[in-house]
């Protein structure tokens, strides 16, 4: 379990490279409300735009999510507290006025910075 990743994923770090290039900045690994104690990937303060790039085992990818074979009920188990965690950190960060982008690990990664800036520039006023 230690050597599994929290933040700086290699997709994470592509998609983070190809946002910044676009001359957006950001805060990595950030809360975006300090009283949740949850880190969204990339947050945009100004924008109130928080994103999540998931990975596919722990987050249960529909598309890609293999149950393990050992000690299932403890992983399984596991992956569907991550499961309802993310969706309880996108109910409470919209309530706030924050709007959410999740997106798998498998996704292309132009096609998530891509949208991710035109997110930010829409909230920001800039389109």
């Amino acid at each position: 379990m230690q050597a599994i990743r929290s933040r700086d994923t290699k997709p994470e770090k592509l998609i983070r490279r190809l946002v910044h290039a676009q001359g957006l900045r950001y805060r990595v690994a950030a809360r975006p409300l300090p009283d949740l104690r949850r880190t969204a990937d990339l947050v945009f303060r100004p924008a109130k735009v928080a994103v999540f790039i998931d990975g596919c085992y722990w987050h249960g990818c529909p598309e890609h999510y293999v149950p393990p074979k050992t000690n299932s009920g403890y992983w399984s188990g596991k992956v569907i507290r991550n499961v309802e965690r993310d969706r309880d950190t996108d109910q409470r960060l919209e309530k706030a006025g924050w709007l959410v982008l999740r997106f798998w690990e498998h996704e292309r990664s132009e096609t998530c910075a891509d949208k991710i800036a035109t997110t930010v520039n829409l909230r920001r006023g800039l389109i």
